[in-house]
């Protein structure tokens, strides 16, 4: 797959919906901008996609909605508690936030993830 950098708008508006929450922090993975919480991701850019980390429970109800598919950042590899957030969803900033606080929620129940040491 060919790298894909996201337009400015799309980086504009992930900066725009960063969620006023203690801990959480802006870090990039995959070479994308990341929201991260207690070292947990839960909401990122890839390509031009946003994604979020879901619970179980609002995945499945998150994926029954249209255009709203599973996360797989390479073919056959899908990362199972994420989930890409359909574009038209980003002309709804209501709904999206909705979603957002979701996913923060859940990274929040998440254990701490621990940082593994570089060798």
């Amino acid at each position: 797959m060919k790298w894909v950098k996201p337009t400015q708008e799309l980086l504009d508006m992930f900066d725009d919906l960063i969620p006023f929450a203690p801990g959480t922090e802006k870090r990039k993975m995959f070479g994308y901008p990341c929201l991260f919480v207690n070292n947990n991701v839960f909401m990122g850019l890839f390509y031009e996609n946003i994604f979020l980390r879901l619970s179980e429970q609002d995945r499945e109800t998150f994926l029954q909605i249209e255009q709203a598919k599973r996360f797989e950042p390479t073919p056959g590899r899908i990362m199972k508690e994420y989930a890409i957030v359909p574009s038209w969803m980003t002309k709804d900033m209501t709904l999206l936030q909705e979603w957002i606080k979701k996913s923060l929620t859940y990274a929040f129940s998440l254990p701490p993830k621990i940082k593994k040491k570089k060798k």
